[in-house]
């Protein structure tokens, strides 16, 4: 994998105390075996902003080498041989690994690199946690750097209503934070990404951060649910700078930010979007079979979340014709995310209907080609492994569960059986 970060300048010179110092974007080259070429291979940075070749100073140019699991960086210009252009440097390496090409007059440069990157992995953040207006039961939620949350905001307002974003708080690159829905909310589904009844998200600034799920009461309740979401760290990265490790001794280290999170009750004002707990949009199956596992429909509805504008190709390779899926998309024209859900349930109820690997929830399951696999073609084939990765994940967590309380059940069965058997009957 290939992975080009851009670099603030500015902020580089202010934490290194070096008003000349340029940086270029950090370069990380990443593959899987970790291998030696059979040959060095030709790698081509660009100078760093305001450099020109000609005029460069070289004893000032520095090739950093980072170790990615370390994290610790190196000065190897002295190791390689270095080769200026006008707008580029190039080198040659045997394997992938972090590169970072400085320009500045310090001296001690390998201790200034890795202070300026651990202060650069610290990020202000804000979360976010808003509700579909179509339907309040889709919760999205995302943790951006602060300097994005406005836009953001901005742009899912004509969807997505909820309270305001999060007062600041810091996270590092990296590093892994959780969301639990508390005071009579949960997830309603069991997702690979959920441990202990809390969703897991790994912090990245480049990346979306960004989960949706659909939420149920924790029990049956008629007036609306005034919940909340709070989010907590999780593993912090080994290298975490003293000065923030200082910063998280307490009580609350582990508390990030709550939002609030209210439910409408079917009776209550606003409770016509479909918030019958007792009548589900579309009822409850299990689509699959024994060999390749099953799909709840609360699993079709948080994979459903994630297909977005890819539903029509996946309708396509799930076998739908094309005038049933112009049928749904007029239908559901105003609403996406309806719109992909009555695709999915289209294609399930059609599972149904032939007899394929679909058994009603509690009921055994019917002979034939596995439906769960034919999904997870169709996503390969559409071109969404992730989804495909993603929902054999969910049929084998599934699995396990199901395999565990077989054992629970199995256990329990042979602690009753020998007293059952020693029991002497009462006599007459």
């Amino acid at each position: 994998t290939l992975q080009v970060l851009q670099v603030s300048v500015t902020e580089v010179q202010t934490l290194c105390g070096d008003p000349q110092a340029r940086v270029s974007p950090l370069l990380c080259l990443s593959q899987d075996p970790s291998i030696q070429f059979l040959q060095p291979i030709k790698v081509q940075v660009p100078l760093p902003t305001g450099l020109a070749g000609h005029t460069v100073d070289l004893s000032c140019l520095h090739l950093l080498h980072g170790d990615p699991s370390a994290h610790t960086w190196t000065d190897i210009t002295s190791q390689v041989s270095l080769y200026v252009t006008q707008l580029y440097a190039i080198f040659y390496i045997t394997h992938f690994s972090w590169y970072w090409l400085w320009y500045t007059t310090q001296r001690c440069v390998s201790g200034v690199v890795r202070r300026v990157y651990q202060r650069l992995k610290q990020f202000q953040v804000q979360f976010l946690v808003l509700q579909r207006r179509t339907d309040p039961k889709q919760v999205l939620l995302q943790c951006l750097p602060a300097d994005k949350v406005d836009n953001r905001v901005q742009s899912l307002s004509e969807q997505y209503d909820g309270p305001q974003p999060s007062d600041l708080c810091d996270l590092l690159e990296g590093e892994q934070f959780f969301a639990g829905f508390e005071r009579g909310l949960d997830v309603s589904a069991d997702r690979p990404d959920c441990a202990e009844g809390r969703l897991s998200f790994v912090f990245y600034s480049r990346l979306k951060n960004l989960k949706e799920v659909y939420v149920c009461p924790t029990q049956k309740q008629e007036g609306s649910i005034r919940g909340q979401v709070s989010f907590y760290r999780g593993e912090v990265p080994s290298d975490i700078p003293q000065e923030v490790a200082r910063k998280r001794k307490g009580h609350d280290s582990q508390w990030l930010a709550t939002l609030p999170l209210r439910l409408p009750g079917l009776n209550s004002e606003g409770g016509s979007n479909g918030m019958d707990w007792e009548q589900p949009q579309y009822p409850p199956l299990n689509l699959g079979d024994p060999e390749s596992g099953y799909l709840t429909e609360a699993n079709l509805l948080a994979i459903s979340l994630q297909i977005g504008q890819d539903w029509r190709s996946i309708g396509i390779n799930l076998g739908i014709s094309y005038q049933e899926l112009d049928r749904i998309q007029y239908k559901y024209r105003d609403n996406l995310g309806a719109l992909v859900l009555e695709m999915l349930f289209h294609w399930a109820r059609g599972q149904q209907q032939e007899g394929v690997g679909l058994r009603p929830a509690g009921g055994p399951g019917q002979k034939g080609i596995g439906a769960v696999p034919r999904l997870v073609d169709a996503m390969v084939e559409s071109d969404r492994r992730d989804l495909a990765e993603e929902i054999k994940d969910i049929v084998r967590l599934g699995t396990r569960k199901y395999n565990e309380s077989l054992r629970r059940v199995g256990l329990e069965e042979e602690e009753k059986r020998p007293s059952a058997e020693t029991d002497p009957s009462p006599s007459h």
